[in-house]
């Protein structure tokens, strides 16, 4: 059985999913919408079959050609193109954020209530292959109970994309929902626990400042600090500068417990290393007793990493997918309430930031 897919949205990321739809076996991408003709087109070359491509994504649920859609449009259009969606009946991955407010989630997951097709939110950092090795080593105990966990992502800037819509925070949900959504996410996820209350201090200090759209500039910021209260008493932290690809490693994500803490160390994209090659990620384990680091690398096939740049992430969402598509397994691993978890945080540290204020997460 060969999965069809269709893909609503072709830009960066959309050719991403297609590069890494295209490694497997079972799934074939049969339709791009697209309203810019020049991603439509770049976009249906991608894929290896034959495509259909459609300017609005409305005319390609009215062809009903596809056994599982994606959707990798702009953050403001996921809420009205989610609620399209609901009627189809069909197995869905949207990219994250879910939708870039609280309500608009709490929307789509009433509608989607009484829909039987399950719903993916799309959180790649979850199955990078140095993040699943950190995983598998809390529930082996490596580290102890989890007291504490924290996020380094010193990284590039957002790139251009089409129509500059993630440069402004009406857009996108602002940088602490748009990028970050990933890292409450994975700090959830790994903490086993709800947060409960986010102190944020953030600026936009270097990139984008001298551009200007329609008059506009730029909102979104570039660098934060960011503190999370989980409901079980443990604590996250996230360190980010979006200013910063001259680092080694993109991201360094530390649990810590009473008998170690462990880092996955994870490189940023190729082009940004000194020799324009992958590099390998790695697990260090720093043990309390032992008091010596022991460091483990985390190789990733090459054909993978060349697929994207979220370091094989996305090849391993999709194949993960792809089962629950087939119906190998019953239900989603990222489901639509951890999609509007990310987004509550994220937007609590976003309004934290601007106030100066730590917000309780009832309020949100």
């Amino acid at each position: 059985m060969t999965v069809r897919y269709g893909l609503i949205g072709s830009g960066m990321m959309g050719q991403e999913h297609i590069r890494n739809l295209n490694l497997l076996d079972g799934a074939s991408v049969v339709a791009i919408a697209d309203p810019n003709d020049k991603m439509r087109k770049l976009s249906a070359e991608m894929a290896t079959g034959a495509v259909s491509t459609f300017n609005d994504y409305k005319d390609m649920l009215s062809a009903d050609v596809c056994d599982a859609y994606v959707i990798v449009s702009p953050n403001d259009t996921h809420h009205d193109i989610l609620l399209d969606l609901a009627a189809a009946n069909k197995p869905l991955l949207c990219e994250k954020p879910l939708c870039t407010s609280v309500a608009d989630c709490r929307d789509v997951i009433s509608r989607f209530d009484s829909v039987a097709a399950p719903v993916w939110v799309a959180m790649e950092y979850r199955f990078m292959p140095p993040v699943q090795r950190l995983l598998e080593e809390i529930q082996n105990g490596t580290a102890g109970t989890p007291r504490m966990m924290s996020i380094r992502e010193h990284r590039f800037p957002f790139l251009p994309k089409v129509g500059d819509w993630n440069r402004f925070n009406s857009r996108t949900g602002g940088t602490l929902v748009e990028k970050c959504c990933h890292f409450w996410d994975l700090m959830r996820l790994a903490m086993d626990s709800d947060p409960v209350r986010v102190f944020a201090s953030a600026a936009a200090n270097v990139n984008h400042q001298d551009e200007s759209y329609g008059g506009r500039t730029p909102d979104i910021i570039d660098n934060a600090f960011v503190i999370i209260e989980f409901e079980n008493g443990t604590r996250g932290m996230l360190d980010l500068c979006m200013f910063a690809e001259g680092s080694k490693w993109q991201e360094v994500i530390s649990i810590t417990g009473a008998k170690a803490r462990i880092d996955a160390c994870v490189p940023g994209p190729a082009r940004f290393s000194k020799d324009g090659q992958e590099q390998t990620s790695q697990l260090v384990y720093s043990h309390r007793a032992e008091k010596q680091e022991r460091i483990e690398p985390i190789e990733v096939d090459h054909s993978i990493l060349q697929a994207g740049d979220h370091h094989g992430s996305s090849f391993f969402q999709h194949q993960r997918f792809l089962k629950l598509v087939k119906g190998e397994i019953s239900t989603p691993e990222v489901s639509l309430e951890d999609g509007l978890w990310s987004v509550r945080v994220g937007q609590a540290a976003e309004l934290s930031a601007s106030t100066g204020a730590a917000i309780d997460l009832e309020s949100i």
